[in-house]
């Protein structure tokens, strides 16, 4: 009978605390709830894995979930460069490794291994995990997402458990879930804090967001990222299209910083060489360069102009207008910024590669 905004609210002020304590409090509270989805996937890769192969849950399962009925291409290429967005809004926050550098004791140590270790996190965590829920559950499930977020009925982690018998490593699942969840809100309110301040110290944002307190804290940044976070509350009071509405705006935002991202590595390697810099001087290099950054940037463009193609078929206005607000949005406050500063392309024997900027008292 409790509303459900109330936990929410406790959870946001959980967050807010432990953002707000130091970022010490930060980091430990990260490592102990990624070490508890660590260890949970790593359980549940192991079941699942029983499962297919019939050891556990009565008869195996095998292959035959790929190719049930319309699967494994159900809708074709439009349906899955739909599904892209909520994947990418799942991956967001990878690039936390070079938010973080700044805060990092010894960053030509740290960031190295973490980035290498995000990669076979990923292949891990998310392929495996995929790859078996895909095998054990078929895609037709009464239980999986429907056409609304109020069809979840049960998670496809907890959905394996049943399936192979463990019903009270299905209710643990229930809670690792949760902690997954105030992790990936810690993290976001941490990456979002930072971005804002250093926004502020840039003169890109108002100079208040770049105070920090005694313990070096940004907490006006923190205050107003929190501010924000609340809009989340209107899902509450609004319904479903609310939820829908966030997950589009802030799920494609994040393919088009991941665009800039990809620009911005191509045009620091060039820059790099053309001020004669040699690539043995970089206590990191990304592998395959320039495959990586050319290979996002393509995807990231393929998938934000394909993330709602029916929707321009039917000429749904307003579909479109909830899939693709992130596009103009982006647009309008460059040609305004372009405009009132009136800024060029910096020449790459020009663009500053030494440039440190310190924490404000």
């Amino acid at each position: 009978s409790v509303p459900g905004w109330v936990f929410s609210l406790i959870a946001l002020v959980l967050i807010f605390t432990i953002n707000a304590l130091s970022v010490r409090s930060f980091g430990e509270t990260e490592y102990w709830l990624s070490l508890i989805k660590v260890v949970t996937v790593l359980v549940f890769l192991v079941i699942g894995v029983l499962t297919i192969v019939g050891i556990m849950g009565g008869h195996a399962t095998g292959l035959s979930n790929f190719t049930y009925k319309k699967a494994p291409f159900v809708g074709g290429i439009p349906t899955i460069l739909s599904v892209f967005v909520v994947a990418g809004f799942s991956f967001q926050g990878t690039e936390l490794i070079g938010i973080t550098a700044g805060e990092s004791a010894t960053p030509e140590k740290s960031i190295p291994a973490a980035i290498k270790q995000v990669f076979w996190r990923i292949l891990l965590f998310y392929i495996l995990a995929i790859f078996v829920i895909a095998a054990i559950i078929p895609y037709t499930s009464k239980d999986l997402l429907g056409s609304s977020a109020s069809d979840i009925a049960i998670s496809p982690f907890t959905l394996v458990f049943k399936r192979a018998g463990l019903a009270a490593a299905a209710s643990v699942m229930n809670a690792v879930i949760l902690t997954s969840v105030l992790s990936a809100a810690n993290s976001g309110m941490y990456a979002s804090t930072r971005m804002l301040y250093s926004l502020s110290l840039q003169g890109y944002a108002p100079k208040t967001f770049g105070l920090v307190n005694r313990r070096g804290i940004p907490i006006m940044a923190l205050l107003g990222t929190t501010v924000i976070g609340l809009l989340t509350f209107l899902s509450s009071l609004f319904g479903e299209r609310i939820y829908i509405f966030l997950v589009s705006a802030s799920g494609l935002t994040g393919f088009i910083a991941w665009l800039g991202i990809a620009i911005s590595h191509l045009r620091f390697r060039r820059a790099f060489v053309k001020q004669g810099h040699q690539l043995s001087e970089l206590r990191y290099h990304a592998k395959w360069f320039p495959f990586g950054p050319w290979f996002a940037f393509i995807l990231c463009v393929v998938v934000i102009i394909g993330q709602d193609l029916h929707s321009f078929a039917t000429l749904d206005w307003q579909a479109i207008g909830v899939t693709y607000m992130s596009i103009p949005l982006f647009i309008i406050l460059y040609v305004y910024y372009k405009i009132r500063y009136h800024t060029k392309m910096i020449p790459l024997d020009k663009v500053d590669l030494t440039r440190k900027r310190h924490h404000q008292d």
